[in-house]
């Protein structure tokens, strides 16, 4: 009965699981909300105990981060999926990690590290069969490569990717990454000078991408990018004639105006190389673009534009103009490291001034050029280096676990042998310990008798403070009730005024005395606030020393504290502590208020203390006895003291003590 209990139970869990990343993954819902249902998940999940349920629910997570743009608790939470994965020897799981710890460190442009993981996200996808998971990583692999111009690796995994994905079921994901593919390989081959194979491969994507339903945005990039290699070729009319087809959709292509003035910008730049065309129509169109890109404030299409419009205004002996843009694109391009543009600006801006600063400009073109042609060594011998790294860290990965096998064997017979030599120690030990034993019994004789001389020490003070409280009772309430009632007698048969109002100061005496013995009582009586309403007793203590003190005072309770259920020590210790508070207070801190609090949360007892005085530094005041008191008492009853406290601005003690 108990175990079908347990196994529904379990039943629910998982369901609750299930439900919670299910919700977690629910694009129609706030990231926030996501983000709470896979925390959800998470801690039912840690609740089983089972690696493989928390994996799957952390893994839930990566796609709200990425949502949020939280790129670094991205690789937090990677990092620790791959420990969990790899103690499951979960290869899948492991690929995942490294491919999201890739997609992170490219987004955060960290180029080496991103290259780094997509590597080993490839090589398992590879050895897994994952086709399409290879394919994707190897198409990232191939764009990090073409953004750090090394071209021929770039076009090497480009086209690893394109063998694997094009075997695929043609659906639309699918299509979209054989068009992207395609694309890159496209622009590799135009950075590469092989013109006409980039057009070939332009036209591969546009195949693939004229089987996707809303295909507009392929068709507008495929076709411009067909059109600028037209214009490196200097087929102007075939780079005319494509911007004249997309611009019979002029109203559709205003609906992206970022492409829209870019190619409008590069319309015009082909239209003025053509020489068939007004300049006044040249001119009014890179003005549209400008004002567009502009506008927008995107710096990418505003250097493109730029550019292209120095270049015009150059040809046709506009100076001011030609720089005015030449320098547009040189500054953004700083701004962004966008070394090819600064490369171009840096040459029209050489062509246009005059000769005094066209050198200096010529000669910081050969500074960048030559240090981007030797960093792009560089980045190629690094890619290739990260591959054969990362190939030696799985090598050497296989090394250590065989390794670790020959290690257990020895590990194995070495316990064994040092188990022998435990058996023959264990033997020759046990005399030392009856010597041992028997040096101890007579270290606890000798400590014995020490207890025994430290109980007469204590008995002798015993005795000698029933004497003090029996003397005090003696000598001072007992004398001054022998006096009274000797009087009293005296007074007994008399009817006078006279003898009527001192037989009621007799009787105020006693009053007073009935007071000192009780204040007598309480001092011996640890045990006062055992069956009382412990407020009213705070309240009371309160009532007289900030009365005798001239201070206003604040008690607030918490009605959630069972005051009966707390052992009688800590109350004990609590009322002390006000007690001596108010004391150091009175003589030290020149206050007229204080506040008293309770408060109780997980199971914790928070009493604070309050003032309006002068206050002290803490980090210098010297602790007197009263603090030293108050510091003895807290750690009597297990709790923590803090001080607060700062010149002019009062102070305030909080102790929590666990109930």
């Amino acid at each position: 009965m108990f175990a079908h209990a347990q196994n529904s139970k379990s039943i629910q869990t998982l369901d609750s699981i299930y439900y919670y990343r299910s919700q977690a993954n629910n694009s129609d819902l706030d990231p926030s909300q996501r983000f709470q249902f896979a925390n959800k998940a998470i801690q039912l999940s840690k609740k089983t105990n089972q690696d493989s349920t928390i994996l799957k629910s952390k893994v839930v997570l990566n796609n709200i981060y990425i949502l949020k743009g939280d790129y670094e608790t991205l690789i937090t939470t990677n990092l620790q999926n791959i420990q969990l994965a790899e103690s499951l020897k979960d290869s899948l799981l492991i690929a995942f990690a490294n491919n999201n710890l890739g997609w992170a460190y490219k987004s955060l442009s960290k180029n080496d590290s991103a290259y780094y993981y997509y590597y080993k996200a490839s090589k398992l996808f590879s050895k897994l069969q994952r086709d399409r998971n290879e394919g994707e990583v190897l198409f990232s692999l191939a764009n990090i490569q073409f953004e750090e111009k090394d071209y021929l690796g770039a076009e090497e995994n480009a086209i690893t990717a394109l063998r694997l994905i094009r075997n695929l079921p043609k659906t639309e994901n699918n299509l979209d990454t054989l068009w992207s593919i395609n694309n890159l390989l496209a622009i590799i081959s135009d950075e590469l000078g092989q013109f006409d194979k980039a057009i070939e491969y332009h036209h591969k994507a546009l195949s693939f991408s004229d089987q996707i339903e809303d295909n507009y945005l392929y068709t507008l990039y495929s076709y411009s990018n067909i059109a600028l290699i037209h214009k490196e070729q200097k087929q102007y009319e075939k780079a005319l004639d494509i911007y004249k087809n997309l611009f019979k959709n002029k109203e559709i292509l205003l609906q992206e105006p970022y492409n829209y003035a870019i190619i409008l910008g590069d319309y015009a730049y082909v239209k003025h190389l053509s020489e068939n065309f007004k300049t006044d129509e040249i001119t009014s169109m890179f003005t549209e673009a400008y004002k567009i890109s502009d506008s927008l404030q995107d710096i990418y299409s505003l250097m493109s534009i730029s550019l292209n419009a120095s270049e015009f205004y150059k040809d046709i002996n506009q100076k001011d103009s030609a720089l005015f843009f030449a320098n547009r694109a040189y500054h953004l391009a700083r701004e962004t490291n966008t070394n090819d543009v600064i490369l171009r600006s840096l040459i029209l801006k050489s062509d246009i001034e005059e000769p005094d600063k066209a050198k200096s400009y010529l000669t910081e073109y050969v500074k960048l050029s030559d240090s981007l042609q030797n960093k792009e060594r560089a980045i190629r011998n690094k890619f290739a280096r990260i591959e054969f790294e990362t190939d030696l860290i799985v090598e050497r990965s296989k090394q250590i676990a065989k390794e670790r096998l020959w290690l257990l064997f020895l590990s194995i017979g070495l316990i064994f042998t040092l188990l022998l030599l435990y058996i023959i120690v264990t033997q020759r030990t046990k005399n030392k310990e009856l010597r041992f034993n028997q040096q101890q019994q007579e270290t606890n004789e000798e400590i014995y008798n020490l207890m025994l001389s430290q109980q007469d020490k204590i008995d002798e003070a015993r005795v000698a403070e029933k004497k003090r409280i029996s003397e005090e009772i003696h000598d001072g309430i007992l004398g001054r009730l022998f006096g009274i009632r000797l009087s009293l007698d005296s007074l007994n048969m008399s009817t006078q005024p006279e003898a009527i109002e001192t037989r009621e100061k007799y009787l105020e005496d006693l009053k007073e005395i009935e007071q000192d013995i009780r204040k007598v009582s309480h001092e011996l009586n640890s045990d006062f606030v055992s069956g009382s309403n412990y407020i009213s007793i705070i309240k009371s203590l309160l009532e007289k020393q900030t009365k005798a003190y001239k201070l206003k005072y604040v008690l607030r309770n918490d009605d959630n504290i069972d005051w009966d259920s707390i052992n009688n020590k800590t109350k004990i210790h609590y009322y002390r502590i006000i007690q001596e508070s108010l004391q150091n207070i009175y003589k030290h801190a020149n206050a007229t208020e204080v506040h008293i609090s309770f408060k109780q949360k997980n199971n914790v007892i928070c009493l604070s203390i309050s003032d309006n005085g002068s206050g002290f530094d803490v980090n210098k005041a010297r602790k007197g006895i009263g603090l030293k008191n108050i510091n003895s008492r807290v750690k009597e009853i297990q709790g923590e003291l803090d001080i607060k406290s700062a010149m002019d601005s009062g102070t305030e003690i909080r102790i929590k003590t666990p109930i």
